[in-house]
């Protein structure tokens, strides 16, 4: 439907409705059409004064369908017009007409009305990324930055993930401004992107080193670099973390991820407790393994080929380095079928260990404890990147060495058919996350956002010291 360029007559309107196809979802199709064409306020300020006239008031839906014209278009009055409507007229209103308005009001001199809103949002719900950020942007346009710091940490404690995108405007409203507390807060956000191993892309690597460089008195000079293999910083010398896990560090992960990940909460729920007491069983009665494979998962790396070859494929791959191989697999892999032919099977089991799990049974916590009490060398293959279980850890130092445990651990099945290569490569000497000594800070960095959670470290880092 072409919505039409000019305000029309509540006749006009009617004859448009008469000839249309589906009269009685006209008025949603025409407001839909009118917000994709981005159509003039007055154009459909007439159709809800048609409506109006024609059924005595306007739906909920309408008005916000004409809530989110005016949103589009920045047209303050109206929105707050639609609210005073809206407020009379129901007594509650959904996340959704909450989060237009106060996506709305906060481009506006009315953006402490979007802070009453996020309140009343908060009553019944948690409130979106969208309307958090919204109001830390509006809220650091106006200088208030104690109050985006406030929201932003009420964000953080509701386990709501803030975008690079807000991240970034802490640093590019804060450039040049004094005050211990400010700077205590921006390095919190430096930390935050230390602790989840999040990566700024190169904007927002800028925004950084500005920030830096505009401290009063501060002193701070950021240059670009890339780190040499042995982990020695070549503008100011300085030594990054070491990547390899102690052998305490090793142990206490290793304790904490079998008391909070595999008996915590979550195990035995695709489980029983005796499968697993059987599994536990089985690892320890054979020698360590080098390898543990998640065998279903391997399995559709390929979606062409049969599953039994692609899993057959990476156990060859990985025997060539004479390995101890233990496959994680399922009761169904046994029984003869198109996926999973029994000869190709036989073959594999010559060559690795198998455990083959009831078809309902989760592998995860399988997967973590053989390759955990195989111990420090044991390396474990799988597409899955384990975000549950890292979240399953109760400290930030703990998910911390996960995480470098993973890097160093985790060979992501699409490397397996390079992994004869993938261990000749001499692994980072360092760890590729934000780091600070107090008087310098490393910042790793990618020239391009990824959305995408990614193993691919960078080689690109940001070194900020003090002159």
């Amino acid at each position: 439907v072409q919505p039409p360029e000019k305000p029309l007559q509540s006749e006009e309107w009617n004859k448009l409705r008469e000839d249309f196809q589906s009269p009685e979802i006209f008025e949603e199709v025409m407001l839909n059409s009118m917000i994709r064409c981005n159509s003039p306020i007055d154009v459909a300020k007439s159709l809800l004064t048609y409506l109006a006239k024609r059924n005595g008031d306007i739906a909920y839906n309408m008005l916000v369908k004409y809530l989110a014209l005016c949103v589009q278009q920045g047209q303050v009055s109206e929105i707050c017009d639609v609210y005073d409507i809206m407020k009379v007229r129901f007594k509650i209103l959904e996340s959704g007409a909450y989060t237009l308005l106060i996506k709305g009001l906060t481009n506006s001199d009315q953006w402490r009305m979007a802070l009453t809103l996020l309140e009343e949002l908060k009553k019944i719900t948690i409130p979106s990324r969208t309307c958090y950020e919204s109001c830390i942007k509006a809220a650091s346009r106006h200088q208030e930055m104690k109050l985006a710091f406030e929201l932003y940490n009420e964000m953080l404690a509701k386990d709501v993930v803030p975008t690079l995108g807000v991240l970034q405007s802490f640093f590019d409203f804060s450039r040049g401004r004094k005050g211990a507390e400010l700077q205590k807060e921006i390095f919190g956000i430096l930390l935050y992107l230390r602790e989840n191993q999040v990566y700024p892309h190169k904007t927002f690597m800028r925004s950084i080193k500005l920030w830096f460089e505009s401290i009063p008195g501060g002193n701070w000079r950021g240059r670009l670099t890339k780190i040499k293999d042995s982990g020695q910083c070549p503008v100011c010398n300085h030594q990054l973390e070491d990547s390899n896990l102690t052998e305490e560090e090793y142990s206490n992960l290793s304790e904490r991820i079998i008391k909070d990940v595999i008996h915590g909460t979550d195990t035995f729920r695709k489980t029983s407790p005796q499968e697993f007491e059987a599994f536990q069983t089985f690892v320890e009665n054979r020698p360590p393994f080098d390898i543990v494979i998640d065998g279903l998962n391997v399995s559709h790396i390929k979606p062409r080929k049969m599953q039994c070859e692609n899993l057959f494929d990476a156990v060859n791959c990985l025997a060539k380095e004479n390995a101890r191989l233990l496959v994680l697999g399922r009761k169904h892999m046994l029984v003869n079928s198109s996926n999973w032919k029994r000869e190709i099977m036989k073959e594999m089991q010559n060559k690795a260990d198998f455990f083959f799990a009831e078809n309902i049974s989760e592998d995860d916590a399988f997967l973590l404890y053989a390759t955990l009490r195989s111990g420090k060398h044991c390396k474990f293959v799988t597409r899955d990147f384990l975000r549950d279980h890292k979240a399953c850890l109760s400290d930030s130092l703990t998910r911390h060495l996960f995480r470098k445990w993973q890097l160093i651990y985790h060979i992501n099945s699409k490397k397996i058919y390079f992994f004869s290569i993938f261990f000749q490569q001499p692994a980072f000497h360092y760890d590729c996350v934000v780091q600070t000594t107090g008087d310098t800070w490393h910042i790793p960095y990618k020239d391009v956002f990824e959305e995408k959670y990614s193993y691919q470290v960078p080689r690109k880092w940001l070194c900020i010291h003090q002159k």
